[in-house]
Order: structure tokens, then sequence, then C-alpha cells
């Protein structure tokens, strides 16, 4: 849709700039292209070309105007405003757009690229927090962005089997008794009651660190009883954090352990080729890479004094694989992986790797303060669903009190997951965010309730019109019909976009404008008491605005609910 747009413009400018003799550097956008409030594509090409041409981007953008072909399929018109250059859309290229997305399987993209998503990846030793949802749903998010755009993505969860939090699970599986709690929580309990148990004197501290270190010890080296007793922890754990995984709609197709990597032998090879660098010494009881000279203060410790490898050593032979079996591979981290993340991304390139994308994320919060899986001090993403799920269904039933306790209960479910889901993408990544559950689900104003409600609507426009699907969309000709088509257009750009940006807010942000430009129709252009003609076009345009909704929703994660 509004690529193939964008790609005739595209078109026009390269060769206009091959007339004029004007050359512009290959790169993302080099010709300045974006949608803007004056036209439906707009170009600041003009201010790239000043500084080497030494004119004024005005007088360049005459030149260009004047040397833009004349023959057009889906462009109107080319304008000069000051230094930009405006396009429009033609009434061919609206009518088409109409035809497209009427066709439920139309907005299918063009990447072919094999993707690698590593995102949640929490410790198998206690719950998820609120701290870790945002990891998952922009993970998740991310995944769906880039299969929508054509990739084939596989979501991935590395698990972190080998660290001493592990062990210490361990430790209290050992000390003391799983309760009949769901099984993250019930892990939670023994660990935070083996590290409560430290405290209680130096003897104890020093009894549980060394069954901890011994653990660690024995697992890397293979022992099968340890072994056992780590696979049946984490297992136990991970079956409870994929329970709230999938209250949010949140799935892996993969799991990757730390061990797998120690156990093939990749871990060592790892170190051998980082000790043929010349830049790794023991020091301090520990084997180190010096990065000093890669901006670096701190060194990076691949193994301890025992020899036992460190998360991140095993990390980078994780990352080796996921870069041989990709054609790109992501990271989704929190803002405290900086530091880490930036030397694990050094040591890949000394080592001739394929750095990961990374996207750092700042914290969601809550008004209730820090959390702590050690401690015992944290908020569960289990309450806060729980929290979010009661406030939906007092709402659903101040809305629907005439029907069933279990259509009630199965909207709010729905509206809860999709609420925590928006309101934690729908602000970019690198700034921090505090969940507010008044205004994720507030129906009326801009939340995942707000575009759910208007995709509601369309289908029951729907259910209610007779049409029998001939329609002509040259009767389309409202500003709210075509400001509503060209928002519907957007969509493959949108996801274009964030798939190549790693940015899944601009699709939440697209949500939420096409949810408005759909209410705008709504108001303004009745269908069901339209002319015959005319409601058939208005009609199939509900039809196109349902599709597009749904379409949209479903990328973000969020169920389309047909009714609410």
């Amino acid at each position: 849709m509004f690529l193939d747009f964008m790609s005739e413009v595209e078109g026009l400018l390269r060769d206009a700039l091959e007339r004029c003799g004007f050359k512009v550097e290959d790169g993302v956008n080099n010709l300045g292209l974006d949608v803007s409030p004056h036209a439906d594509l707009a170009s600041s090409v003009a201010f790239r070309l000043a500084p080497t041409l030494k004119k004024s981007p005005v007088l360049i953008v005459k030149e260009i105007h004047q040397a833009i072909s004349k023959e057009y399929k889906f462009v109107d018109k080319v304008e000069m405003t000051g230094p930009y250059l405006n396009f429009f859309m033609n009434r061919s290229f609206i009518n088409a757009v109409v035809d497209q997305a009427l066709a439920d399987n139309c907005w299918t993209g063009r990447m072919k690229d094999k993707v690698i998503v590593e995102h949640t990846s929490a410790n198998p030793d206690g719950p998820l927090h609120v701290g870790h949802i945002r990891n998952s749903v922009i993970g998740d998010t991310l995944v769906r962005i880039l299969r929508r755009a054509g990739c084939t993505v596989d979501a991935q969860y590395y698990v972190n089997d080998m660290g001493r939090q592990e062990a210490m699970v361990v430790v209290g599986c050992d000390h003391f008794q799983l309760d009949g709690s769901k099984a993250d929580h019930a892990i939670a309990k023994v660990y935070i009651a083996a590290n409560k148990a430290m405290e209680e004197s130096d003897e104890a501290k020093a009894m549980i660190r060394g069954e901890a270190d011994s653990v660690i010890q024995r697992y890397e080296a293979g022992d099968e009883e340890t072994v056992a007793k780590i696979k049946s922890a984490v297992n136990y754990a991970i079956t409870g954090i994929e329970e709230t995984l999938h209250r949010m709609n949140i799935r892996h197709d993969s799991y990757h352990w730390e061990s797998e990597f120690v156990r093939s032998g990749d871990v060592a090879e790892i170190v051998g080729l980082l000790e043929k660098t010349g830049l790794t010494e023991w020091e301090d009881g520990a084997f180190q890479l010096d990065l000093t000279g890669h901006g670096f203060e701190k060194k990076m410790v691949l193994k301890r004094a025992n020899g036992t490898s460190l998360y991140i050593t095993r990390d980078l032979a994780y990352h080796r694989y996921k870069s041989a079996n990709s054609d790109r591979s992501v990271d989704i981290l929190g803002a405290d992986h900086k530091l880490v993340s930036g030397q694990l991304r050094t040591a890949l390139r000394l080592l001739g790797v394929r750095e990961p994308e990374v996207v750092i994320f700042e914290f969601v919060s809550l008004p209730t303060g820090s959390m702590s899986t050690r401690k015992g001090k944290f908020i569960s993403a289990d309450e806060l669903l729980d929290e979010v799920e009661t406030r939906a269904f007092e709402e659903v039933s101040l809305r629907r009190p005439d029907e069933s306790e279990e259509f009630r209960k199965l909207v709010a479910k729905n509206v809860a997951a999709g609420a925590v889901r928006y309101d934690v993408v729908k602000v970019s990544a690198d700034k921090a965010t505090m969940f507010d559950w008044k205004q994720a689900l507030d129906f009326e104003k801009l939340s995942a309730p707000f575009i759910q409600y208007s995709h509601a609507r369309a289908c029951s426009i729907l259910r209610k019109s007779e049409s029998d699907g001939e329609y002509d969309a040259n009767l389309l000709v409202d500003e709210h019909e075509i400001a509503l088509i060209k928002k519907i257009a957007e969509f493959d750009l949108v996801i274009d976009r964030a798939a190549r940006e790693l940015k899944p807010h601009h699709l939440a942000t697209y949500a939420r404008e096409l949810a408005e430009s759909f209410n705008l129709f709504y108001r303004y252009s009745p269908v069901l008491d339209a002319a015959p003609e005319l409601k058939s076009a208005r009609i199939a345009l509900a039809k196109c605005a349902r599709n597009a909704l749904r379409t949209t929703l479903d990328t973000l994660g969020i169920v389309a609910l047909e009714t609410m």
C-alpha cells in the first residue's frame, strides 16, 4: 500500500536528481522522505544537497521540481513549499487501498530475513515481576512486527541455569520444602529462605555459600545428581513463568540453556580464541579480558579462580550461535545491562562475530517502589495482572451489566492483558515509564480498550449492515473518509520502519491514530443511514477499518474483541 506510493515517489525523485546532476549519498531514507501534515509525503532532500551544492535549498527544490517526470501511476501532483517537495496521492491509489484492505491477508511484508529475538530470559529463581514486563512486551511485540514484515522469527528464551541464583535455588530446595503455590512463586520462597538463612550467622553464611559454590562446580563438571536437581528446579520455575507470559499473550519458540554451550565445548573455544588476542591475563584470582583500549574501565572476567565460567563467557558462545543461525539477532536488555552489553559486543568484534542489535529499555515502575527477588520484596507480574483484571471486570460490568458473568470475565481478561501490553509499549523504550491502571483502562481515552472498542464498533456496524459486496470507492470523498483510507494505507510503512528500527512504540502510536481516524469517520459519515450506493461504499470502508484495526491489534499482541 503506502510503500508502493513511496516507491514511486523515490523513483521520481531519483530520476529528477539524475537529470539535475545532483548526487545524494546512499543510506536509509537519504531522500528525506516522511509523512507530513502538509502532504502525503514530503521530501527534505534539498537540505542534504545544500552544503555540497552551496545553494539555497529553495533554489535546489525549484530545479528538482522542474526535472520531475509528469507521468505518474499513484501520484496526483507534486508541489513546492519553500525548501520542501510535497507529493500527493491520486484517486487511483486511494481506490486501490480500499480494494486491498478488504482482503484479510493483505498485510504481508516483503522482508525475508531470518531473525532471532531473545527476550525475557529472567532467572528461573522466582516469578516475573513488574520490572520484567517491559522486556517481555517489547520483545514479543517486535517478534510480531518482524513476522508481519515478512521475516522468519525465532523468539528465544536464554535460560540462566549455571549462575549463583540457580545454585541458591538448589540449596533452598535441599533445606526447605516447596509448597503448593504457583511453581515460580514456590521456587522464589525457597530461594528467599536460603538467602535469609545466610543472615542468621557468619557460620550459616559460610555454610550456605560453600554449598552454592559446590553446586556451581559440580554442575559445570556434569555431576549427574546435580544436573538432575538443577534441571528439575529450572523446568519447574519456567512452567510458572510461562503461565504468566501466556496471560499476556506471549510465547517463546525455543529455549537455550547456558549449560548447552559449556557441555558442547563452545565456551572453552571462545576463551581460547580470546586468549589469542593477547588481551587476556590472570589477575586478582580471575582470568580477565582487558578492554581498556576499547573505552572500558573495568576488565571483563572470563573465568573464576576455580576455573568455572561466568555468565558473560557463556553469553559470548550463545551469541556466536545466534549469529551463525540468523540474518539478524536482537537482544532486549534493561538499562542496567548497558555496560555488560557494550563489553559483550566489543568481545564479539574481537572474535569476528556479528554483533546483535540491542534494544535497551528503561524501567517500568509502580508507585509502590523498588523490587528485589532476593529479599522477597517485589510486585509480581501475576499480582499486577490480577489487579488490572479485577479493575477491568468492574469497568466491563458497569458498561454491560446485563451480560453473563462468563462474558464479562472473558472481556475483562482480554482488556486487562491488552491494557498492560499497550501501556508498556506505547512509550519509546529509552524512556522510563510508570504503569497507571486508571489511564491504561480508560475506554474513552487513548488506551488499548479505546482501540479494542473501536474494532468492536466496526464489527457491530458490519453485523447490522446488509451489502451485496458491490461498492464504488469513488463515492468516498468526505475528508474523514479520505483521512481514514490514507491512515489504513500507512500500516505497511509503520511496520517496515518499526521492523528496521526496532521501535515498537511506532505501531502503538499508529494504532491510536487509526482508532481515532475510524471514530471520526463513524461520527461524521453515517453508514447504515446513508443512501444505498454510498452506504455500500461506507460499509466497504468500515470493513477495511475493521481489518486494519484487527491486524494492528494482533501485531501488538492484543486480542481484537468483536463485542465489548
